[in-house]
C-alpha cells in the first residue's frame, strides 16, 4: 500500500525538547522564525509546534514557547507553508475558546491552518497549571465532546451543546474559518492524534481529516488496519483520512557525523537537566540517526504502509540547519 503524494512537515525549535538551550530568550523567536521561513521558502509542506508548557524529559526553567501564540505569529510571518500543532491538548483550553482561536489563526494565515487535537498526557503540566489530571478515560471523553463542539462552531458559527464534559450555550464563533470541508461548510482540517484502538481511532473515524500515530512500519500498519475497520463501520472512505506520523531524525552525510550531532544535542540539554538525567535530552530510540539512505529506508517502509504525511523533528535546528538542508536536497525528492 502506498500513498500518491507524501507530504513533509517540520517541527520548529520551540524549547519544549530543550532545543533552545543557550539561546538568549530575546533571540529565541528569531531562531524559531528563521527555521519556519526557511521551510516556507523551501520544499516543506508544513511547519509544526508542540502544545506543551514545561520542558521534557524533565520540567526545567528553560523556555517553552506557547503553541497558539506561535501559531498566530507564524500565520502572520510566513506565506505558503501550512501551520499545525501536534497536538493541542483538549484539557488546556475550553473548546469554544479554542474554536475561536483556531478560526482567527485560520483567517490570519489566509486558510493555512491544520488543527491537531489530542487527549493530553503530561501530568506535571496538568497539575502545575491547575487542571488536575483526570483519568485517561475522562481525558478521551473530553476529546470526544470537545471536537464536536469545535466543529459545530466552525460550521455553524454558533452552538449550544450540553455534553458529558463541556457545555456551551449560544457560543458564537465569528469569524468562521476560511477553509471548508467536503460539505462546503467552514472547517479546519482536523487531526485527531493518538493510537488508542478502542476509542481514539474510533473517534478519528467519526470526525478526523487526519490521524497521527507512531511506531515501526509494522506497528503503523496495524493501527492503519484498525482505523480502516472503524472507518468502514462509519461508512467513510479511507481516502478521506490522511495517515500521518512524527519521526525524530538526525541526518548527515555519514552515520558517524550524525552520532556526533546527537552528542552535541545532549550536551546542550545536560546543561539544563538535573545531573541524574544527563544524556536523556534526545533519545535515539525509535529515531533515525544516520545517512539520507537510512532515512529513506525507514520512511519508505512507512510510506508503503500508507503514510501520507511525515513530520520530522530535528533537534539541532536552532543551531545548525545542515540536516534540514540535506533532508530537503536528498530525502524529499526521492520520496515524492
Amino acid at each position: 500500500m502506498t500513498t500518491d503524494a507524501l507530504k513533509f512537515g517540520l517541527f520548529i525549535p520551540q524549547g519544549w525538547r530543550l532545543d533552545l538551550v543557550g539561546v538568549d530568550p530575546a533571540d529565541q523567536w528569531q531562531r524559531m522564525l528563521s527555521v519556519a521561513q526557511a521551510a516556507d521558502a523551501g520544499a516543506w509542506d508544513s511547519v509544526w509546534v508542540y502544545d506543551h508548557f514545561h520542558t521534557t524529559p524533565q520540567p526545567t526553567q528553560e523556555a517553552t514557547h506557547e503553541a497558539w501564540s506561535l501559531m498566530a505569529a507564524l500565520a502572520a510571518s510566513t506565506d505558503r507553508v501550512r501551520l499545525g500543532q501536534m497536538c493541542t491538548c483538549m484539557g488546556y483550553r475550553n473548546p469554544a475558546y479554542l474554536a475561536k482561536v483556531a478560526a482567527t489563526v485560520d483567517v490570519i494565515s489566509s486558510g493555512r491552518l491544520e488543527f491537531g487535537i489530542g487527549a493530553g498526557w503530561y501530568e506535571h503540566e496538568w497539575r502545575a497549571y491547575g487542571y488536575g489530571f483526570p483519568g485517561v478515560g475522562d481525558r478521551i471523553s473530553a476529546l470526544r465532546d470537545g471536537v464536536q463542539i469545535i466543529q459545530r462552531l466552525w460550521a455553524e458559527g454558533e452552538a449550544s451543546i450540553e455534553s458529558e464534559t463541556f457545555t456551551v450555550d449560544g457560543a458564537i464563533c465569528r469569524p468562521q474559518p476560511l477553509q471548508a470541508g467536503r460539505d462546503g461548510k467552514p472547517r479546519i482540517p482536523t487531526w485527531i492524534a493518538g493510537g488508542g484502538e478502542k476509542r481514539t481511532l474510533r473517534y478519528a473515524a467519526k470526525w478526523a481529516d487526519a490521524t497521527n500515530f507512531g511506531g515501526s512500519p509494522e506497528q503503523f500498519a496495524r493501527k492503519r488496519d484498525i482505523l480502516h475497520a472503524h472507518l468502514e463501520r462509519e461508512g467513510r472512505d479511507p481516502a478521506e483520512v490522511r495517515l500521518t506520523s512524527n519521526l525524530n531524525i538526525v541526518v548527515r552525510e555519514t552515520e558517524a557525523d550524525a552520532q556526533r550531532v546527537v552528542g552535541e544535542v545532549n550536551a546542550r540539554a545536560d546543561a539544563a537537566l538535573p545531573a541524574e538525567h544527563a544524556g536523556t535530552g534526545f533519545s535515539t530510540k525509535g529515531a533515525v540517526v544516520g545517512t539520507p539512505q537510512m532515512v529513506l529506508d525507514h520512511v519508505g517502509a512507512l510510506r508503503e504502509a500508507g503514510l501520507g504525511t511525515l513530520i520530522a523533528y530535528m533537534p539541532e535546528l536552532a543551531y545548525d540547519r545542515t540536516g534540514m538542508e540535506l533532508y530537503e536536497r536528498e530525502v524529499m525528492p526521492a520520496l515524492v
